[in-house]
């Protein structure tokens, strides 16, 4: 039998291991631990770990659902079109206006249709026009170190929220991007829940492994397991143990048993009950196809990846985060966009009208992301470069002005020309939609205090 000393000088072991492995109960078994000692790690590591309280600020949103697309969106053949300058920079894409007066690139006529939901900075400032330290900058707030590692934005928010149901706080789909960095000097117990199967491609077969019995046991095993402990606790009562003890006991193994037999946690990971409608919406024909104008096959994975992760905030994930495409365009960008954009405008703007509809985009942040954008000159190869010092971003509920376009890109599309919002304080303008203050200070390495985001401000313009 494994001690409580056990579990305290062991704990810098378990931060090894990756989330999704603790959770499935076969492995657990094999470590010498249970689903309920792992909450009891967790209860023990969540403390101590808070400088100051922070400022209080009231929650505006419940939920975020981040959509990132990896490798430098083009803002040029997006969200920022530049139809009056040379075709060089402008590129070899039209305008689509928007219900609120502005123009897109006609890549995005669904999500002009909508702009009126949807709040869109087209002046956002990096740091880092290189794909892995940018990818770590967009998802901490700093630029990596070789002193200190920082936590992920979702382990921040795990660790300064905690769950809201059964299932875990922050959940990547399928798994968290290699180049975001990890859960820093928070405990491993704060990072990602990576579901492993990817419900873009395995559809109606799609399952979370670890939310299932290990191989040859059934449900009604589990649960003589789970009385046999029951006869057993009852009685070392009557022996007069340390009810208190025993009572916290009873949470952690209540929690692991409801994980494991809930059918809400089981149905959040599942499209049962979708409608032909609602999968219309996203760009998901009955048939399965997604068609652009041209007729041409489109590629397949964003809109089940996004119908999973509004199941997931409905059932209280407060962090969700998926990936979306390769837009490193260094050459053909017109082909990027052709086989990648309207997938893209059908499934984001399904996702908030979805989410309207259903009365939870007002707690809900959609925030689309990308390590940074492209150069606004088109290069030989007909693509566009890496391009950090300005590009676009998008978002969506918690609170956001709602039909905004806020900043303005020069015209060419390469330096702000007015409002410009650094990475950092777009993130801490986010946090406070979530109720959190990014200049809180948390503790590293047992005494460091560290601030959620250094020096970051909340813009205030973008929310309401």
């Amino acid at each position: 039998m494994t001690s409580s000393n056990d579990y305290a000088h062991g704990c810098s072991g378990f931060r090894t291991l990756p989330r999704r492995q603790f959770l499935q109960a076969g492995t657990l078994g094999a470590l010498g631990l249970s689903m309920a000692d792992l909450f009891r790690l967790q209860a023990a590591e969540h403390s101590g770990m808070t400088v100051g309280a922070g400022k209080k600020i009231e929650a505006r949103a419940k939920s975020v659902i981040q959509i990132n697309l990896p490798g430098g969106f083009p803002h040029h053949e997006s969200f920022d079109p530049k139809p009056e300058a040379p075709v060089e920079y402008r590129g070899s894409f039209g305008v689509a206006r928007t219900n609120t007066g502005e123009v897109f690139s006609d890549n995005l006529p669904k999500l002009a249709s909508i702009a009126d939901k949807i709040t869109v900075v087209r002046s956002v400032v990096g740091k880092i026009p290189d794909h892995n330290l940018a990818t770590y900058n967009l998802y901490t707030g700093y630029t990596p170190s070789a002193v200190i590692d920082y936590p992920q934005m979702g382990s921040i928010v795990s660790h300064e929220l905690g769950a809201r149901g059964e299932l875990p706080c922050y959940i990547a789909i399928p798994g968290k991007n290699a180049a975001s960095g990890g859960t820093g000097f928070l405990p491993s117990i704060h990072g990602p829940f990576e579901i492993g199967g990817d419900p873009g491609t395995e559809k109606k077969n799609f399952r979370v492994r670890d939310f299932s019995l290990p191989s040859g046991m059934s449900l009604e095993q589990l649960q003589r397991r789970r009385s046999v402990r029951d006869v057993v606790e009852k009685r070392i009562r009557a022996l007069e143990a340390n009810p208190v003890m025993l009572d916290t006991m009873d949470e952690f193994h209540a929690r692991a048993y409801s994980l494991l037999t809930s059918a809400d946690a089981q149905d959040a990971f599942s499209f049962e009950g979708e409608s032909d409608e609602t999968m219309k919406l996203y760009g998901i024909e009955v048939t399965g196809d997604i068609k652009g104008p041209d007729g041409r096959l489109h590629p397949k994975g964003l809109a089940e990846r996004l119908i999973i992760a509004r199941r997931l905030v409905e059932s209280g994930v407060r962090f969700v985060t998926l990936e979306y495409g390769s837009w490193d365009c260094h050459s053909g960008v017109e082909k990027a966009c052709l086989d990648q954009m309207r997938p893209f405008d059908h499934a984001i703007s399904g996702l908030v009208t979805d989410l309207d509809r259903r009365g939870l985009l007002d707690s809900t942040i959609v925030w689309v992301t990308t390590e940074f954008g492209r150069t606004p000159k088109v290069n030989k190869e007909s693509g566009r470069d890496h391009w950090s010092r300005c590009f676009s971003m998008m978002l969506a509920g918690g609170g956001f002005n709602q039909g905004l376009a806020y900043g303005a890109s020069d015209s060419t599309g390469g330096e702000p020309a007015r409002d410009a919002v650094t990475l950092e304080n777009l993130m801490a303008t986010i946090y406070h939609q979530m109720g959190i203050d990014a200049n809180k200070e948390l503790v590293a390495f047992g005494t460091r205090p560290i601030e959620i985001i250094r020096d970051a401000e909340v813009v205030q313009s973008l929310v309401s």
